[in-house]
């Protein structure tokens, strides 16, 4: 019977089993969100790729693991995008490549106990870099960064407080190794042990020492969802009937979801001036979003637009960071296949140039994000620095809703106020909407995939600023400063020119030969 290692000699059996370790962590995000899971999750990954009989085959190991991971956090897709879904995941699962190597150079055979201190520190900075990489929204945004699993963990959200998604990521990762060296590493336990209690004493001291958010006062703001529609003529006449519900309720604003206008309201006065109804019926001012071509300016934008009592207020945001192949397609002349094989884009919407901080009367200020922008740490950062009292991310997922991005997309939301210490409101035309207080706790309840109806929520205010908004994405700096540091010793130990000592050997020895013997 062959054993566990002689089976993993076929490349292709190696190559599967990395795959599916990589995927195992999405089992820690919504929907299941078994946020503890997210602490083990990569052990499997590491044994495997510490086990590589060459570095070369922990590239792949990397690379398959990171292929399996970015295929499982974008599993939704296959419906639209079907086989370019795994091309996206194969691409952009080599930037783990290098990961997987690392793994083995400091993991790998007997590893001392200052590898593996060294490793606590290297192998997360990396997961980092890999994760600063994929940020950049043209390779398909930061979706699914691994400290995003931990956001219904009261002690993570204060961690995100201090150092955002990027200071929960790097101690997962670290835990994650401290972990798979307790179970594979028996000779270096006690750095294991303690990186375990150092996170811990991190988590501890973020806790206690991180300052709140100064709670000042309330608003009442309303949350517009009308549910799967089609046709945009429709989707408005639902929202029109469930905003005119709200009329009475002593109101702040009202918020509608992406694309709840399908029409350029300037070409289209007649839903201007329905929007100016509802918000003299409400005695509140509307915020919508229109998804249509322009009218002053060529293209299809997405638009954050404020409607008052008078009409529309000149208050508008464009969106500035849109879906690859959904909102747009890479590289169109080589990529541009990709619309016959899914429900690519088959036109390039337009790109918004800044940020925009609305003031909705009543001394509110307010900082919208259109979708798939709320999954950005540094725009929500943004907007918290210039003034916004409260986020608002406005969204739609009708296509995708018996998957679990909904849930994935609405928990985003308590990342983002805790990192920023201002309350967040995620609408969407469809489910799942959410709203998240200063400290990223939940407020009310979640809207369903299935609800079509107008909610109203009274969201907390805040004061204050908190270290991440103050300073940044400073663990991604502090990482690239170890992978350098790391880079400048192994640089030293193999400075060219200084070949290593040739190994001693015995010198020769004089055979003699036998005096002859007389003949008999």
């Amino acid at each position: 019977m062959k054993t566990f290692g002689q089976w993993l000699v076929s490349p292709w059996r190696r190559s599967v089993l990395a795959a599916a370790a990589g995927a195992l962590p999405v089992f820690a995000f919504p929907g299941p969100s078994l946020w503890w899971l997210g602490l083990v999750a990569l052990v499997p990954w590491i044994l495997l790729a510490r086990t590589a009989p060459t570095g070369r085959r922990a590239l792949h190991d990397g690379w398959w693991g990171g292929c399996g991971f970015m295929l499982a956090v974008h599993h939704w897709l296959l419906p639209n995008l079907h086989v370019f879904t795994f091309v996206i995941a194969a691409l952009l699962g080599a930037l783990w490549a290098p990961w997987g190597w690392l793994v083995r150079r400091f993991l790998g055979g007997a590893p001392t106990p200052g590898r593996v201190a060294a490793a606590l520190a290297v192998l997360p900075s990396a997961w980092l870099a890999v994760e600063l990489v994929r940020s950049w929204q043209g390779l398909g945004g930061p979706w699914g960064m691994l400290g995003a699993s931990q956001w219904r963990v009261e002690p993570a959200l204060r961690l995100a407080s201090v150092g955002g998604v990027w200071l929960l990521s790097f101690l997962v990762v670290a835990v994650n190794t401290a972990v798979a060296v307790l179970i594979a590493v028996r000779a270096a336990r006690v750095p294991a042990v303690a990186g375990l209690l150092a996170a811990a004493a991190v988590t501890a001291t973020a806790w206690s020492w991180a300052p709140r958010p100064e709670v000042r006062g309330e608003v009442r703001i309303a949350v517009v969802q009308p549910g799967v529609i089609d046709g945009p003529g429709k989707r408005f006449d639902r929202q029109e009937r469930l905003t005119r519900q709200l009329a009475g309720q002593d109101l702040d604003l009202i918020v509608w979801g992406e694309s709840s206008v399908g029409f350029d309201l300037t070409t289209r006065r007649d839903l201007a001036r329905r929007l100016a109804d509802l918000a003299r019926l409400t005695d509140t001012p509307v915020l919508v979003n229109v998804d249509a071509r322009r009218s002053d300016r060529p293209g299809i934008y997405k638009s954050s637009v404020l409607v008052g009592p008078g009409g529309v207020t000149g208050d508008r945001y464009d969106k500035m960071r849109l879906v690859p192949f959904g909102e747009y397609i890479p590289a169109r002349s080589l990529l541009g296949w990709a619309t016959s094989v899914g429900e690519a884009a088959g036109e390039d919407r337009r790109r918004g140039t800044r940020q925009v901080v609305m003031d909705v009367g009543g001394g509110l200020r307010v900082g919208p994000m259109v979708c798939f922008e709320s999954a950005f740490p540094d725009m929500s950062r943004s907007l918290a620095r210039s003034g916004a009292d409260v986020l608002i991310a406005q969204s739609a997922t009708s296509t995708f809703q018996q998957s679990w991005a909904p849930a994935q997309h609405g928990s985003l939301a308590a990342l983002r106020a805790a990192e920023t210490g201002r309350p967040m409101v995620h609408a969407t035309l469809t489910g799942i909407s959410a709203v998240h207080g200063p400290e990223g706790q939940r407020i009310g309840s979640w809207l369903g995939t299935d609800e079509s109806t107008a909610e109203v929520y009274a969201v907390p205010l805040a004061a204050g600023t908190t270290p991440y908004a103050r300073f940044g994405a400073w663990p991604v700096y502090g990482a690239l400063l170890v992978l350098t540091g790391w880079a400048v010793a192994e640089g030293a130990v193999r400075r060219p020119g200084r070949s290593a000592p040739a190994p001693r050997v015995p010198p020769a020895r004089t055979v003699r030969a036998s005096p002859a013997r007389p003949g008999r």
